[in-house]
């Protein structure tokens, strides 16, 4: 994904839907989890949702650590944005407004993210 702060997806439903990147903050200080949460706002005619993705941080270490990638703010964040991409795609997951990643789903988003590893 090129631009994980502001892209358009098609969701399962065949609208067009419009995603713009919020914030990420550590969730330890709103939700008391060992997690990085990464807001979204999902637009789709009039009307307008709020997303958070949830990655728990030992996952991200553990998937940094395999991938050999450096964790930063800019790939959790686009892991984020892949996986939402995803579930707007698919219909799964849509009603909730939080979402916390499995380790499978953040492998898959890594596929998605990590063209080309970078290394440590």
């Amino acid at each position: 994904m090129e631009n994980y702060r502001n892209f358009t997806v098609t969701d399962a439903f065949g609208s067009k839907c419009d995603v713009e990147f919020r914030w990420q903050q550590n969730a330890i200080s709103i939700r008391h989890a060992d997690a990085v949460d990464v807001k979204f706002e999902v637009k789709s005619g009039a009307v307008v949702e709020e997303k958070v993705i949830a990655l728990p941080h030992p996952l991200l270490l553990k998937l940094s650590t395999e991938n050999g990638r450096v964790l930063s703010d800019p790939w959790v964040s686009r892991l984020a944005a892949a996986h939402l991409k995803s579930m707007l795609e698919t219909g799964e997951d849509v009603e909730k407004k939080l979402v916390t990643m499995s380790y499978a789903e953040m492998q898959r988003a890594s596929s998605v993210v990590d063209v080309v590893p970078v290394e440590v």
